[in-house]
């Protein structure tokens, strides 16, 4: 009953405001037309008296303008006319006699006669035009009024609007009406499949869980690597459940004012309840819930949100039919309340395919693509271990546009390697000129990358060698795994580190060591990442086997206490890098100082034809031998 009194009273309102508002511009038009009016100096005779003056010889009229029925009389001594009259369409202005005056005269008399009476002038009516011109003078300030008040009343009702929406969650609702995604949909990834048919299960079967004394995880956290698919796992639990989903990212949560991130959750947690079952996806939910350890002081924006998320997670019912779906990829930042038993039970992680995962993914992005029958996914999926699925979703697509660029009505094998090359490394740069001493430069570094590469026992295979200029690199000796491997031995990161160094040893070996360049900057980069990460993390060094030394946690809040460990120690992990960094250089010279021939051979190669596949390489390194000081076991 109190809503049903409040909205006439909001209606007589309204209406009043729009009568004030109507009164208002009433008064404007009038002011304007009394401003804009040609005629509010001007003075109205009768007909008679224009007649009597104008057929008096000694009348004041000097010229009179008949337009249609009107008539502007311009008086004796003025410029413009001052009076204006009326008369009808067929009337005369003179009388016939006075006509017959001047009709028989001629000459001199003619003309004073002609002089004794005012000149009339007979013009047409105006037409439409000049009405329609009189009454926009009128009408369009009128409308730029009127539109400019709408506008500002237009402005107000969307700042009240957006000030009382503040507070309404800003969720993406996919109903029943909207496109399914199923698990059918979702390539690879087959674990954490199991693990969501669970809930999908409890979605469309709660009371054969409850029977049990089963209680459903309020909460999965879905956790993985960027690209490996987290939100269309999400959704197909959604699409297999056929149950509401309301999609957010955790940003969203975020405002400038205190108190309305807790506010949508508030509001995010009643709708979802109301459409029960159903599902609440927050993606990166690591903007609103990372650790609040060590922020300085209680009460900010952030931790309410995050306060406000715990509340309403432990204080589901067991039967409200709402869960819980997060993604993130930085687990480590994420609050530990928000990770017990009670809120998300459950932790999945979403891993980057592995190689069959890999070529259900491209058979499932290359479906609707035409192909050429020899096309060979297989080989691609051999190719890109460590890529995502939206890794693999871009190869797919750029192998199109190539296709298209270069006019093949097919998707050819050229194209499947060129899309993926251009996603891997950057395309080609064939505008990059280089000089015929950078390209010595260039053939040599690559050489003695693929030699030391194709040497050392535990390396991967090379793959390819160019010294076309490609992303930011000014050549690219490409090392592929013959298959997907969970770890890596000391003696691999060894020769990862040599053969990283092989392109520097060669510089310095064909030019001197004081002529080498700084094309091996990324190079030397890497190696020094590496070593530390062995050290640090792995416990690999000599000095400090089996010790590791991890860093302190890294939240946006986290108040950094230092390095983890002492000076003198921080001395000792320096000292192991470079004993690391070192040695690889060492073992890099030996392989090339032993196979210096090669080295020339395949540089004369690589300046010729600028690139070199796998099966061209192979029989310029086959005799390509590995020293004994090169030698780790």
């Amino acid at each position: 009953m109190p809503q049903k009194t409040k909205k006439p009273a909001a209606k007589g309102n309204n209406l009043l405001r729009w009568m004030a508002f109507v009164c208002l511009l009433l008064l404007c038009c009038m002011g304007i037309a009394s401003l804009v009016s040609p005629e509010t100096s001007i003075e109205e005779v009768p007909l008679s008296d224009v007649i009597a003056r104008a057929n008096d010889p000694n009348g004041n009229i000097a010229k009179i303008t008949a337009e249609g029925s009107n008539l502007k009389i311009t008086l004796k001594g003025e410029e413009n006319y001052s009076q204006i009259s009326r008369k009808d369409t067929s009337g005369t202005l003179y009388d016939q006699g006075l006509v017959d005056r001047c009709a028989n005269l001629a000459g001199e008399e003619l003309a004073n006669c002609q002089n004794s009476f005012p000149i009339i002038e007979y013009v047409e009516a105006s037409n439409f035009w000049d009405y329609a011109l009189d009454i926009a003078i009128i009408v369009i300030p009128v409308i730029i009024i009127i539109l400019f008040f709408s506008s500002m009343m237009r402005q107000a009702q969307s700042m009240n609007n957006q000030s009382m929406g503040f507070g309404k969650a800003k969720a993406k609702l996919y109903g029943p009406d909207k496109k399914k995604v199923l698990f059918k949909d979702v390539a690879g990834n087959e674990a954490a499949k199991q693990d969501l048919t669970e809930i999908v299960d409890f979605l469309k079967e709660p009371k054969k869980y409850e029977k049990l004394g089963a209680r459903i995880p309020r909460g999965v956290l879905l956790a993985g690597e960027p690209g490996t698919g987290k939100t269309l796992m999400a959704r197909a639990v959604a699409g297999e459940a056929s149950v509401p989903f309301f999609s957010i990212s955790g940003s969203e949560f975020a405002e400038m004012f205190v108190g309305v991130g807790a506010s949508r959750v508030r509001d995010l947690f009643s709708k979802a309840k109301k459409n029960a079952p159903s599902i609440i996806f927050i993606d990166e939910i690591d903007a609103v819930a990372h650790k609040r350890d060590a922020r300085g002081g209680a009460g900010r924006e952030d931790e309410q949100t995050l306060n406000q998320i715990l509340v309403e997670m432990d204080g589901f019912d067991n039967d409200s039919g709402v869960i819980v779906i997060a993604a993130t990829n930085r687990v480590d930042m994420l609050d530990k309340a928000l990770l017990r038993p009670g809120r998300f039970d459950r932790h999945i992680n979403v891993t980057l395919p592995e190689r069959k995962d890999r070529l259900e993914i491209l058979n499932v992005h290359f479906k609707n693509k035409p192909m050429e029958k020899d096309v060979d996914l297989d080989s691609l999926a051999a190719k890109t271990a460590g890529s995502s699925g939206a890794d693999l979703a871009n190869i797919a697509n750029e192998a199109a546009i190539t296709a298209a660029r270069e006019g093949h009505k097919e998707i050819t094998n050229g194209d499947l390697t060129e899309a993926f090359e251009r996603v891997a490394i950057g395309p080609e740069r064939k505008s990059k000129v280089m000089n015929d001493h950078e390209r010595h430069v260039t053939a040599y570094h690559e050489a003695g990358h693929a030699i030391v590469g194709h040497v050392l026992p535990d390396s991967d295979p090379v793959h390819k060698v160019t010294i076309i200029p490609r992303g930011r690199t000014g050549g690219v000796t490409w090392f592929l795994p013959p298959e997907d491997r969970s770890y890596k031995s000391i003696f691999e990161l060894k020769d990862i580190l040599a053969r990283a160094m092989g392109g520097r040893i060669a510089e310095k070996l064909i030019f001197g060591d004081d002529a080498v360049t700084t094309g091996a900057s990324s190079d030397l980069k890497n190696v020094a990442e590496l070593s530390k990460e062995m050290i640090v993390e792995e416990g690999m060094g000599k000095q400090t086997r089996n010790l590791v030394f991890p860093e302190g946690d890294t939240g946006y809040y986290t108040i950094s206490a230092g390095k983890p460990y002492s000076e003198k120690t921080a001395e000792l992990i320096d000292q192991e890098v470079k004993v690391l960094s070192d040695e690889a250089a060492v073992r890099a010279e030996a392989v090339l100082k032993a196979n210096k021939s090669i080295l020339d051979k395949l540089a004369e190669a690589l300046l010729k034809h600028e690139t070199l596949e796998e099966k061209e390489l192979a029989p310029i390194l086959k005799d390509a031998k590995l020293p004994a000081s090169a030698k780790l076991h």
